[in-house]
């Protein structure tokens, strides 16, 4: 085999498609700022304890682990830029009152997400912090259609979740932690089998009845 033939879903960028990627990158950035959300710019790798601490957790399997040559410590490439945008809010800002904050860079995955999909591809995203109202939501939501007009995208189907569903749809039931750890992993892997499999034992009809609509969306962290 050649050394110069790169990792299955690996590819090189060529100009054209470099630089309608790098336009459609500082369009989406450029509309970001728009509305009040400033850039950052995590790292690429980070220590494996923090990158999948709290809703990174969901990012293991998808994770790149190596070990630093300098610390011995275990680091992992950032499969999801998310979480690192959570934690720059919450350590470093700590700012009071709402936090707007965006970023857009490459992200590294373990598996292709789909048969023709990169396994480096590039993430966009803007983040609201400090505000628990309808207001927010509806504020993010306006951004990410405009995002796809953007992007040229036609017939867009937008995927909605809310932090509050699983914990109101699984309040009461008598499962130990562990299990309902399994049952948010499931759900933000979209594993149907596994949920399943899980809420076998949970007690019908108030919860299963939402298990195959819960099962088609993602969810968020929290």
């Amino acid at each position: 085999m050649s050394a110069w033939v790169l990792p299955d879903h690996i590819a090189d960028v060529l100009p054209s498609e470099a630089r309608h990627i790098e336009e459609l990158r500082r369009d989406l950035l450029d509309m970001a700022r728009c509305y009040g959300y400033e850039l950052v710019m995590p790292p690429l790798l980070e220590h494996l304890e923090s990158l999948l601490s709290g809703a990174g957790r969901a990012l293991d399997l998808q994770t790149f682990k190596l070990v630093d040559q300098l610390s011995g410590r275990m680091m992992g490439v950032r499969a999801d830029s998310t979480p690192q945008v959570a934690r720059i809010d919450a350590h470093l800002l700590n700012r009071q009152g709402v936090a707007r904050l965006c970023y857009c860079g490459p992200v590294v995955h373990t598996r292709p997400a789909g048969p023709h999909a990169t396994r480096e591809p590039m993430q966009f995203g803007a983040e609201i912090y400090g505000h628990s109202g309808l207001e927010a939501d509806l504020e993010v939501l306006q951004l990410a259609l405009d995002g796809l007009k953007a992007a040229k995208l036609q017939a867009a189907c937008v995927d909605l979740a809310d932090a509050r569903i699983v914990p109101a749809v699984l309040h009461g039931v008598a499962a130990d932690a562990q299990v309902l750890a399994q049952v948010h992993q499931a759900l933000a892997s979209k594993d149907r089998s596994e949920l399943a499999g899980l809420t076998g034992t949970f007690p019908p009809p108030r919860v299963k009845r939402y298990w195959p609509w819960l099962s088609c969306m993602a969810t968020p962290a929290y």
